[in-house]
């Protein structure tokens, strides 16, 4: 069960909102697509730390090494 908000946004932001919509696409779409591409660009970057990372900076799981 969902309820409707309404979020304020400036006739600017609205423009740009409506210039992503696709035909027969609701803005809650576009907003959901909006923030799974601002999450996937975040994990990129956390991996991308990751791989920079130094070697040494990493911790062995087991006891084995």
């Amino acid at each position: 069960m969902s309820a409707d908000k309404r979020i304020r946004v400036s006739e600017e932001r609205r423009e740009q909102l409506h210039e992503l919509k696709g035909v027969g696409e609701s803005y809650d779409e576009v907003i959901e697509q909006l923030i799974q591409e601002h999450n996937r660009k975040r994990l990129a970057e956390k991996m991308r730390e990751v791989d920079e990372m130094d070697s040494d900076e990493f911790v062995p799981l087991n006891d084995d090494e």
